[in-house]
This record gives structure tokens, C-alpha cells and sequence, in this order.
């Protein structure tokens, strides 16, 4: 949240510099315009993302209904044990965490978010179960839950795992940057691929190794 509430403090001020400046330079007009043609363009770049990704999510749920999301999960079952020792085998965040991670290899970044969210909250539980004052809540009375939801919690070292590898996700598929690309008049929207590979990979091993190094 802390990190979300400091984006939009600086987009916030982005947009104020922006405005002051056209204003004190006699561009007003150009800003308003792009402004309008920024708007426009977003709903036209939103429409094709919709359509995009109800695609691909809708082949996630053939795979997952098919069996073959379950058969990742238990491909990628080692490492999620080697990453994260401490969750139990049986626990549903490791599900969340397995389907977060083969969304985010296939490319689909927004078709991961619900899983990610998921995997956040089973995390929390865990937490919970494990007796940490932080997640446990006394459901006495309303006041007392609403005291403990204002409380401020710190992420457990399993959350934190589990947001970096999130963040430096190996992608197979760049399927978002593909259709920007294109979007944008790419000549050849996928020559984004190889790079992309590569670039996700060192990015996921450097991931890999500093949550097993860090305390």
C-alpha cells in the first residue's frame, strides 16, 4: 500500500509540473490536447488488451481444466519446495505461488494478478496459523477487528520471496509487450521474444539466488 500511495503521490506531481510548465511557457493548448489524444489512446489500447488477454485467459482455464495447469504445478513443484522450505506441502499458497509463476512464464502478467493476490493471502493465513501477533486477529467484538485491520504489518520472508520472483518472472512469451508492440506500429512485434528470454532469466537467477542468500 505504502508503495502504491507513493506512485500515485508521484504521478500526481508529474501531472502538476507538467500543467505549471505548459502554462508558464504559453503551451497550455498543446497540453490540453495531448491530454485528450493520451485519453483516447488508452481506451483504444485497453480495448485491444481486453481482447488479448480474455484470450489467453480463457486458455488458461482450458489448461487448468484440461489437467495441465495441475501437471506444471507438480513440474515446478522442487523448486517452489526449494524456494520456499517452510510452506507446507499440503498448503494452498503453494497452488496460488505455482499458478502465479506459470502465468507469469506464459507471459500473461494481468491473467496472474488474481492468483498472485491469492498466494498473498494464503500467505497471510500462514502466518496466522504459525501464531504471528501481526496476523492473528481477536474477533471479540467489531472494534477490535477494525483496530487489528489498521494495524500495520510487516511481509513475512516467505511474501517477500514470493513478490521478488513475481517481479523478475522468467517470460517465455512477452504476450504484453507483443501487443504493444504491434499496437504501436512495430514492424515485427516479436522480435522482442529472444531478448526477452534472456533478459527474464538472468533476472529470475539473480531473484533465485538472493532469496536463498538473504537472512
Amino acid at each position: 500500500m505504502l508503495f502504491i500511495s507513493m506512485l500515485n503521490y508521484i504521478w500526481a506531481a508529474m501531472i502538476i509540473i507538467g500543467v505549471i510548465y505548459g502554462a508558464f511557457t504559453g503551451n497550455i493548448e498543446a497540453v490540453s490536447q495531448a491530454a485528450l489524444d493520451s485519453a483516447g489512446e488508452a481506451v483504444s489500447l485497453c480495448i485491444t488488451m481486453i481482447g488479448v488477454m480474455s484470450l489467453w485467459v480463457g486458455l488458461m482455464e482450458i489448461a487448468r481444466k484440461s489437467g495441465l495447469i495441475a501437471s506444471m504445478t507438480k513440474g515446478i513443484s522442487p523448486f517452489i519446495s526449494f524456494i520456499f522450505p517452510n510452506i507446507p506441502h499440503t498448503h494452498p499458497a503453494r497452488e496460488y505461488i505455482s499458478t502465479n509463476l506459470i502465468a507469469n512464464i506464459l507471459g500473461l502478467g494481468w491473467a496472474c494478478t488474481p492468483a498472485g493476490l491469492k498466494a498473498m493471502e494464503e500467505l497471510a493465513n500462514l502466518e496466522a496459523e504459525r501464531g504471528n501477533p501481526e496476523y492473528l486477529m481477536d474477533k471479540k467484538s467489531e472494534k477490535d477487528i477494525s483496530v487489528m485491520q489498521k494495524k500495520e504489518r510487516s511481509a513475512s520472508k516467505e511474501m517477500c520471496d514470493f513478490l521478488i520472483l513475481n517481479i523478475s518472472s522468467l517470460q517465455l512469451i512477452p504476450v504484453n509487450m507483443i501487443v504493444y508492440r504491434q499496437q504501436y506500429g512495430s514492424v515485427n512485434p516479436t522480435a522482442v521474444i529472444a531478448p526477452a528470454i534472456v533478459a527474464t532469466f538472468f533476472s529470475t537467477l539473480v531473484a533465485v539466488i538472493f532469496c536463498k542468500l538473504k537472512k
